[in-house]
């Protein structure tokens, strides 16, 4: 089963130094029928003005992956971290027992990110964070995992959830498999171009929620980038 979640259809919000679309309910927008997807609980779809941001703000008691699809973004946290991330980057922050951050875009011109929020396993715990290059050339072609909580996944960022979250680059025509338990939830979004899979055609930004379904097979109708959650 694939649902499709166009783009133009997403919740959101313009804050004018930020434009967000919501794949699930957030902040001002709630749907009681969209609220996450198994552990997935937050997608959002966010381009920051220049010189701009998040001030400051407490989160406790979630993952939160941040993909840097253009531009780059700057975080400072309570724990002492700083670090900036840009476009072919990931960033993961373990909220853990109670975590405060900034995030800026410090650059001169648009960032856009994904930040992806996923239900930890576990309460509490001592918060941390971490970013790690992944050169969009070393993705292409297959999917990559960048970051999981998932046993055997050595090379991705570390969560603390039953989750892995990859991503994988295509040329018009490539395509890339990957093999799903039926039982699981997967949520899948193009940040550029059009892809097909399983036979649904997804457009960039749209979301694609997934349930039941063995195997999928990604086809690119024209180069695309893509990022894919398999969350319990």
């Amino acid at each position: 089963m694939i649902e499709l979640k166009p783009f133009a259809k997403l919740g959101g919000a313009d804050h004018g130094w930020l434009k967000a679309k919501h794949h699930f309910s957030f902040a001002s927008y709630y749907d009681p029928a969209n609220v996450s997807h198994g552990a997935l609980r937050v997608w959002n779809d966010d381009e920051i003005a220049p010189n701009s941001g998040f001030p400051a703000h407490p989160h406790a008691n979630m993952e939160i992956i941040t993909y840097v699809r253009e531009g780059a973004i700057t975080h400072q946290d309570s724990l002492g971290n700083k670090g900036r991330t840009e476009a072919g980057d990931v960033q993961v922050m373990s909220a853990g027992s109670g975590i405060r951050h900034s995030e800026y875009n410090l650059e001169p011109s648009k960032t856009k990110i994904f930040q992806i929020w996923i239900e930890p396993t576990t309460q509490g715990g001592q918060p941390t964070w971490g970013s790690k290059p992944f050169p969009k050339s070393n993705r292409s072609g297959k999917l990559v995992t960048i970051a999981s909580g998932i046993d055997g996944d050595d090379d991705a960022l570390p969560i603390r959830a039953n989750a892995r979250v990859l991503a994988t680059t295509l040329k018009a025509g490539e395509s890339a498999e990957y093999a799903a338990d039926k039982a699981r939830h997967l949520y899948l979004v193009p940040a550029a171009g059009s892809i097909e899979v399983n036979g649904v055609r997804v457009n960039a930004r749209d979301g694609a929620a997934i349930r039941d379904e063995a195997t999928l097979k990604i086809t690119a109708l024209e180069d695309a980038e893509l990022v894919l959650v398999d969350a319990a």
